[in-house]
């Protein structure tokens, strides 16, 4: 490991507003903040709004500087790359900004029912190979069930057509019906609403992805308690374009 990504851990340990929690740790131990974020941690009775694989934190630190009456959380394993954010927000003295950094596929254990009013998915990796490792697939959204409050907002910003499209294809199969859908986020008029808080923040990738002509994707919808989600039957065309770390990929998958 770089002497530079030591630094930065180093740091994020030092922050105050960086909260880490290894696998080893998750598994073995209660997790203190659960059910406390808004005493011990914010000192404030705001509405929380998580940002799963937060990267940077711009979206994170973004959507604290334009929303101060919420608080946000940006969730992510890689601790290099949250250092950016979490450095940004201690220094300008955010106070409704904070970092978890650990494995979103436990994100369940560190929030207690009812906790967390909306989550934002902001160019996630597709995982056209499986499905359980999809951000919107029923194996996650059962998970956030267990601590979003019944009808809290759940955000997908994406570059990428395939997850945009097994997301709408999720929602129709269970009757879910969404608040907000473009699949050209940019080329329509855009509201002071929900779409308008998403188009009003661009991250590194997001723009990267412009450049190249591809068109950025959003949908917003409300998830409620309630019967078991079933996945969709359904193919969908692959991603052609190297997204990230992401495979090149043609095609059709079926996804059952």
């Amino acid at each position: 490991m770089g002497k530079g990504k030591l630094a930065k851990f180093a740091e994020m340990a030092q922050n105050p507003l960086v909260v880490e929690c290894p696998m080893s740790a998750v598994m073995q131990e209660d997790f203190p903040l659960q059910g406390r974020w808004h005493q011990d941690f914010f000192h404030n009775q705001n509405p929380i709004v998580l940002e799963l694989g937060c990267g940077r934190g711009e979206y994170t630190v973004g959507l604290g500087k334009q929303k101060p009456d919420k608080n946000f959380i940006g969730v992510d394993i890689k601790g290099a790359r949250m250092w950016t954010g979490a450095k940004e927000a201690l220094q300008t003295g955010m106070k409704n900004v904070g970092f978890l950094r650990t494995n979103i596929e436990f994100i369940q254990r560190f929030f207690a029912p009812n906790e967390v009013s909306e989550i934002w998915l902001t160019f996630s990796d597709p995982q056209m190979k499986k499905v359980t490792k999809r951000l919107t697939s029923t194996y996650f959204l059962e998970r956030y069930r267990q601590f979003l409050c019944d009808g809290g907002l759940i955000h997908l910003k994406t570059d990428s057509n395939f997850l945009f499209t097994y997301t709408e294809e999720l929602l129709k199969t269970n009757g879910i019906v969404a608040e907000v859908k473009t699949r050209n986020l940019y080329g329509t008029s855009q509201s002071e609403g929900l779409e308008g808080a998403a188009s009003s923040i661009q991250t590194y990738y997001e723009s990267m992805w412009q450049a190249r002509g591809i068109d950025i994707k959003y949908l917003c919808f409300r998830l409620h308690q309630g019967t078991p989600l079933v996945e969709p039957e359904v193919e969908i065309p692959l991603d052609e374009y190297r997204s990230y770390s992401r495979e090149k990929r043609s095609g059709c998958e079926k996804h059952v």
